[in-house]
């Protein structure tokens, strides 16, 4: 996997350069050159498409998808979801896309240019993501406890725990799939609520979220590159196993009805407010919006793409990924209710009759002649009755179906898909085999995502702190041991309930409130308008004016929307539940939240938008002081003389800066608009190039407000963003090479 600062080091290959000669002129060396400069450009433009799907079809599509789908009715969440996928998430991608291309600088910085008193949004971004690293170590963690299991003769989910003695909870095994069962008390040891058996952690997880964070510190610090091969490999790979799985499932019983079911849609579940909060808060969360991991992505990649292309292939592949997966899992919810009940009952005695026909079992095990006719619990009544030595041997001679009728649903819960997938490749022959493969793969997603998100976390802070610049692995060190001690919660008996909690309340708010700022800081706050003139100057590019109308006008009011039923659905009088196991009944079970555990969310999510506020009182703060501190006074006493720029013309491509050229430039600036400046102190910073790093900088007072982007249109300068002191104080290699050149431009006119 590759590193973010190395990729930004590499060297993109350049254009071919324009020749006034003839095509037919050209020799056989340039012909070939020009042919290997495309090759290497298409090679890195596919290359980018690859990490980017790698990173859309991971836990979001094999894992969140289908529980959110199954939750909420199948076809409704599919199309609603489909919908806003449409109107929200292909708009807002390709808004972060082009955002990191164009500004070319992470997502910290990002907002510092654009609108200084907002910066604060790239930090809340950083807090996203360390609470969603927290809670995906713990998905890892379950496939590599499934991936373990994986390597016995027998999987050990295929039938009830061997144990020596019989209770009402081993013949509770008997009343659901034998893989649920062992989900719930193999792999998590579940409590029966959230408030329960959270001090007590479960030994197994604990070294199962100690390996997964040792292996995203060893991806960190060795910066293991990805090789086009292992990446196309690790991105077919998963799309040929769901593809078996598939066509494995269509022929099991009760596979056509499920699948019918799982697209019925039923517009009167449209008007359930919750189906719209769960399908909006996943088109953020599958697409990666507002944690910033997009806009880093594109700023230090290079070539030029297509990104309404990219976008929309993302996205499209995403939703197809997605339903491939819950295809798979609704066929296996269907096989599971159509052999459960009456049938399972029918099936575990014709195959206890096989076993004593043949002499494996003794006829103490016959059951009674008429057992078919008697209710299913009454099955497990004859079994209580046996001998403690017969109730062992008829119990895993059972086959992993469910005694009692599932009238609900099987599975709503996050484990859903570990569930199902335990289920699918236990029908193949070599089973082991194929569980091993498969859950290898989806701990390699797991920590590819992982891997994604921590570098939103890294790399701003690296360009942003001057320590971690100078120590980069330091970070790494920090991320990663803190990430491990703050994972421990979830390896506790009631740790599923807990990542639950942050993935069904906390993250999806925070994301919708991230992205709203974001939207109405680019499209009303600096304008789209604006921004549409100014990525056709740097870019020489035009934004297709349709997804500018959507930023504006369809966007932000549905995030707004979206955020008012989330706070809605929080604070209810009716508070939100979580699916938990209870044993004695071996069912999932509702559970109301405790508004003591909502507390948690508030408290949290008020921590992880702190950084916008502060944010903009620490620049409000500063722009007092540099008032109150009169610079133009101190500027005449220490003679340093003006040095406007020269007029900026509007580019093809990219702004290029112009050195030494301060002579010249102050020439063409009227004396009237320089005395008409000079009227009020308040200083201005612009840069005269955006993309070259050592930038010609001056210092120009200008009328101004606490706002100070909006006031530069009045001035009919050439469109330029324009940053103010506020931001260059903060950003400290801006602020130095700044001061570096207005020292040059300052001897240079002296």
């Amino acid at each position: 996997m590759e590193s973010l600062e190395e990729l930004s080091e590499e060297e993109t290959p350049r254009e071919p350069t324009s020749s006034s000669s003839p095509s037919w002129k050209l020799t056989g060396k340039e012909i070939l050159a020009t042919k290997t400069q495309n090759y290497f450009a298409q090679t890195k433009r596919t290359k980018n498409i690859l990490i980017q799907v790698a990173f859309s079809i991971g836990l979001s599509s094999i894992w969140r998808f289908p529980y959110l789908c199954q939750r909420n009715g199948g076809g409704s969440f599919i199309l609603m979801y489909f919908f806003m996928l449409l109107l929200f998430g292909i708009p807002l991608l390709y808004m972060e896309m082009i955002m990191g291309h164009w500004l070319r600088v992470d997502n910290i910085r990002v907002w510092k240019q654009l609108i200084p008193w907002l910066g604060g949004i790239g930090y809340a971004s950083i807090l996203v993501c360390i609470l969603m690293s927290l809670y995906k170590s713990i998905i890892i963690t379950w496939s590599l406890s499934y991936l373990g299991n994986s390597f016995a003769n027998f999987l050990p989910w295929n039938q009830c725990p061997l144990v020596k003695t019989i209770n009402v909870t081993d013949l509770s095994c008997l009343q659901t799939v034998s893989h649920q069962y062992f989900w719930y008390h193999t792999t998590l040891s579940a409590s029966g609520h959230i408030e329960e058996g959270v001090e007590a952690l479960v030994l197994h997880l604990i070294l199962g979220i100690f390996a997964a964070w040792c292996l995203l510190f060893l991806t960190m610090i060795t910066g293991l590159k990805t090789s086009m091969p292992i990446l196309t490999f690790t991105v077919f790979l998963p799309y040929i196993l769901l593809l078996c799985f598939l066509i494995r499932g269509l022929f099991l019983e009760g596979a056509v009805a499920s699948l019918r079911r799982m697209v019925t849609t039923e517009l009167s579940a449209w008007a359930s407010l919750d189906l719209w909060r769960q399908a909006g808060g996943h088109v953020l969360y599958s697409l990666g919006l507002g944690m910033g991991t997009t806009i880093n992505f594109s700023s230090y990649k290079g070539g030029e793409d297509n990104y309404i292309q990219m976008a929309s292939l993302v996205a499209l592949v995403n939703l197809g990924t997605s339903l491939l997966v819950t295809s798979i899992i609704f066929i296996v919810l269907g096989f599971w209710a159509a052999t459960s009940g009456p049938t399972c009952v029918e099936k575990s005695v014709s195959k206890l009759m096989n076993l004593i026909k043949k002499g494996v079992l003794p006829q103490d095990a016959k059951p009674p002649e008429d057992i078919l006719l008697l209710p299913s619990l009454d099955y497990l009544e004859w079994i209580s009755n046996l001998p403690q030595h017969l109730q062992y041997q008829v119990i895993h001679s059972t086959p992993s179906c469910s005694i009692k009728t599932q009238k609900e649903k099987f599975m709503e819960g996050p484990g859903l898909a570990f569930v199902a997938f335990s289920q699918a490749v236990s029908l193949f022959p070599g089973s082991s085999f194929w569980a091993i493969l498969f859950f290898l793969t989806l701990v390699i997603m797991g920590l590819n995502t992982s891997i994604r998100i921590l570098e939103g976390i890294v790399y701003p802070l690296q360009n942003s702190i001057s320590i971690f610049r100078r120590h980069p692995k330091l970070l790494s060190v920090i991320v990663c041991l803190g990430g491990f001690l703050g994972s421990l919660i979830f390896t506790s008996h009631s740790g599923s309930y807990i990542m639950s909690l942050f993935d069904d309340c906390l993250v999806p708010l925070i994301l919708i409130i991230i992205v709203a700022f974001q939207n109405v800081a680019l499209a009303w706050i600096y304008g789209a308008r604006r921004v549409r003139e100014e990525i056709f100057g740097d870019l020489g590019r035009l934004l297709w004016s349709f997804f500018t109308v959507l930023w504006c006008y369809v966007a932000l009011p549905g995030l707004l929307a979206l955020t008012t039923i989330c706070l809605m659905q929080l604070y209810q009088t009716e508070p939100p539940h979580y699916i938990a196991w209870n044993s004695s009944m071996s069912q999932e079970v509702k559970q109301p939240y405790l508004q003591s555990t909502l507390g948690w969310v508030t408290l949290l999510s008020i921590l992880t938008f702190l950084p916008i506020p502060v944010y903009s009182l620490q620049h409000w703060w500063y722009l007092q002081d540099h008032i109150a501190s009169d610079p133009f006074e101190k500027l005449q006493s220490k003679k340093m003389p003006l040095v406007p720029p020269k007029p900026l013309q509007l580019p093809k491509r990219h702004v290029k800066s112009q050195e030494g050229n301060g002579e010249s430039s102050s020439k063409k600036l009227s004396l009237p608009l320089i005395r008409g400046l000079n009227q009020n102190p308040w200083r201005f910073s612009l840069p005269l190039s955006r993309n070259s790093q050592s930038s010609s900088w001056f210092s120009l007072p200008v009328i101004t407000s606490l706002t100070s982007t909006w006031s530069i249109r009045s001035l009919s300068l050439p469109a330029s963003r324009q940053v103010s002191p506020a931001s260059t104080a903060i950003d400290n290699s801006d602020q130095h090479t700044g001061t570096k050149e207005e020292k040059r431009h300052g001897n240079s006119v002296q």
